[in-house]
């Protein structure tokens, strides 16, 4: 009995011998499959003519030498070489977690299998976040370099770091909902860099698809060319997505989505029209239906060096972009370039500075309709792997941008985070990354923010999160303070009031504090729809302005605290016809008095303009209020007010014959008085045209 205790563990240990021993490519080893040998050594050929180039030269053709590799481990799995290069070309994949199981076998096989073997497994397990064995691999690897490897030991370095930080963030995971946006968008193709317009309705993204336009193939990964496709979103639902087809798209060349404006009619995209590895970044607007042909930005955005990724801020006046331009701080850095209106370009390009740009990479940037917080991707900073999604906040009074903080866990991971948008709300981000359950080699995924203030998901967050059932992924973790969105968006669609014709019109937003134009804006001249954003923390003054009808205005107070708030307006402009009325909703007054507050100002030259472009037109003024306080009270103040509208239209030039003003006082409200918004409504200034 004891004798076959003994044989039985002397045959376990040679089994154990003989799953470590590396086998080699030869015909001793397999003397009776001599074909199937020939096969996997021309195999193993085929696919180190890709290895190699990609290895020595820079080129990323590991996926075509992965596929060749992997037909012959299945004929030889105990060769250490091979295995290392499995490995190697697994981590520069979509699929990086798979490395770690093929390098650890090499390791095993034969210490001395590749290059820098423990630095790969070190990677390795630091791709599966397994922090420990991947700092302890990264310290034998640097224990084997020389004081002169400076760089190799600043990179390992800087990998047991980002260990570090992984094991902290990790630590501490944000609440968070990450869901596959679906197969309406993603498809079994790499599908990526997804941008929204600020209301979510609209969605572009770059894909590689078999449906590229020109049906071409890039020499340097064997991928289809990159196209842009679209989808429109209602409700949390996409509509099956699209190529955009031309002009935008065009035949055998990269064209990839860069950013989109917050009403969804400029495009920025990426060209690959230069030498490889260069590119540059042009504009195509929506013209009705069509998109316009891609125009290339001016010389101060484009340069001689790699133009990547762009953001436009909501009031069309500053581009963000990413440039490895000569004179930043690391490898690409972010730049921010103002719009000159008296030139009609963009101005010389201005570095962000050290505080959001490293010595490492930047990439991927994205300014928040909130006009003032800004995410983008780093490898510098407190990242845990690759690139991590980062904010940084600039203060207006202070004039510097606040320390980019990471977004944490598990948006970030330990391999590249990037194309990162966020929806004005702040309640839905979206990105691409890959994960095991997607649909393709990348997905684009849907972040859904869940705050303190919102502990419990409404009905269609749960909605949306059951949509995706098999490719959800949820996080359950202490509640983080995920800042409210501090904008709110007016959206809607202007039209003829008689004929409700659509129409394409003027849209002017003004601080009236400042009385100065902040952005100007168009609807779209085949739907009429528009889209404005607007910042918390200012007393807007809205005017829509189209030849041939009287300009239509609104005005919107919104406190710095004030959250996320939509609000959707449809504005039927007005014919220049006797018997019209206009409301002025940005004229002000001091409380309880009829002095004009100097808020009033660019509502009133826009009067100003209307009477000089019509110097036949006559107009009445009339005052309104509510209907509290006494009737003798509002019918005097109402007439005072009116009276000092047209005291300042004198006063700038317009003859007192085409003027005459009325005091109503509660006599004709427009809306109910039982409450504070209708109310509000009823207290106000309007003229109406008694001859032209």
């Amino acid at each position: 009995m004891k004798q076959k205790f003994i044989s039985a563990i002397a045959a376990f240990l040679i089994g154990l011998i003989s799953l470590a021993q590396n086998v080699e490519f030869e015909k001793a080893n397999f003397p009776d499959r001599k074909s199937e040998l020939k096969e996997a050594k021309r195999n193993i050929e085929d696919g180190d003519a890709y290895f190699d180039k990609s290895m020595k030269e820079g080129y990323n053709l590991y996926g075509m030498a992965l596929p060749l590799f992997i037909k012959a481990n299945d004929f030889n799995p105990n060769n250490g070489l091979l295995n290392y290069k499995i490995g190697v070309c697994y981590l520069n994949s979509a699929w990086k977690q798979k490395a770690l199981d093929f390098l650890e076998k090499a390791y095993k096989l034969n210490p001395t299998a590749g290059e820098n073997i423990k630095f790969f497994m070190g990677q390795a397990y630091h791709m599966n976040m397994e922090w420990d064995k991947a700092i302890q691999r990264y310290q034998e690897y640097k224990a084997s370099l020389k004081p002169e490897d400076k760089d190799k030991l600043a990179a390992v370095e800087k990998k047991i770091t980002e260990c570090r930080n992984g094991i902290e963030l990790v630590k501490n995971p944000v609440l968070v909902f990450i869901d596959n946006v679906g197969p309406e968008i993603n498809s079994q193709y790499p599908d990526y860099g997804p941008v929204i317009s600020a209301d979510e309705s609209v969605m572009m993204f770059t894909s590689r698809r078999a449906n590229t336009s020109g049906g071409g193939i890039d020499a340097n990964d064997q991928m289809y060319y990159e196209d842009i496709y679209i989808s429109n979103g209602e409700k949390g639902k996409w509509s099956a997505s699209r190529n955009m087809g031309k002009p935008v798209n065009t035949d055998n060349r990269h064209d990839a989505t860069v950013a989109l404006s917050a009403d969804g009619q400029i495009l920025f995209i990426y060209l690959d029209d230069m030498a490889r590895g260069s590119g540059n970044i042009y504009e195509c607007d929506l013209k009705g239906t069509a998109w316009s042909k891609p125009v290339k930005l001016n010389d101060n955005v484009n340069s001689k060096f790699h133009e990547s990724s762009a953001s436009l801020s909501a009031d069309g006046k500053t581009l963000y972009f990413v440039s490895n331009r000569d004179g930043g701080f690391g490898g690409h850095d972010i730049y921010k370039s103002i719009w000159d209106p008296k030139k009609e370009r963009w101005g010389e390009a201005e570095n962000l500075g050290p505080t959001v740009n490293t010595p490492y990479e930047e990439y991927s940037v994205f300014m928040h309709p909130d006009g003032k917080t800004l995410y983008f991707s780093s490898k510098g900073h407190n990242t845990m792997g690759g690139f991590d999604v980062f904010k940084t906040i600039w203060d207006d009074k202070k004039k510097k941008w606040s320390m980019p903080e990471n977004l944490g866990y598990p948006i970030n991971s330990s391999d590249d985070d990037v194309d990162f948008v966020l929806s004005a709300s702040g309640k839905h981000g979206y990105y691409a990354s890959y994960k095991t359950d997607g649909y393709g080699e990348k997905d684009i995924y849907m972040i859904t923010f869940i705050t303190p203030k919102n502990p419990v998901l409404s009905t269609e967050d749960n909605l949306l999160a059951s949509l995706t059932e098999p490719v959800k992924e949820t996080v359950i973790a202490k509640q983080v303070a995920v800042p409210t969105a501090q904008v709110s968006i007016l959206k809607g669609t202007i039209f003829d009031a008689v004929t409700k014709q659509n129409l394409e019109a003027d849209i002017e937003l003004v601080d009236n504090q400042l009385n100065q134009v902040i952005a100007t804006f168009k609807s779209n001249s085949s739907t009429g729809k528009f889209l404005v954003s607007l910042p918390a923390g200012k007393n807007y003054g809205i005017a829509v302005k189209k030849e041939g009808y009287l300009f239509h205005s609104e005005n919107f107070d919104i406190p710095a605290s004030a959250g996320y708030q939509e609000y959707v307006k449809d504005i039927g402009l007005q014919n220049v016809a006797v018997g019209q009325k206009i409301v002025l909703r940005n004229i002000f007054f001091d409380f309880d008095k009829s002095t004009l507050r100097p808020e009033s100002t660019a509502e009133l030259e826009r009067l100003i303009k209307l009477l000089g472009d019509v110097p036949s037109m006559k107009i009445e003024i009339g005052g309104h209020t509510d209907s509290k306080g006494a009737d003798e009270y509002n019918m005097k103040l109402s007439g005072s007010r009116a009276q000092a509208v047209v005291d300042y239209l004198a006063a700038h030039g317009i003859d007192k014959s085409r003027l005459t003003s009325k005091g109503y006082g509660k006599t004709k409200p427009i809306a109910t008085n039982d409450t504070d918004e209708g109310r509000q409504l009823n207290r106000r200034t309007e003229f109406e045209i008694k001859s032209k």
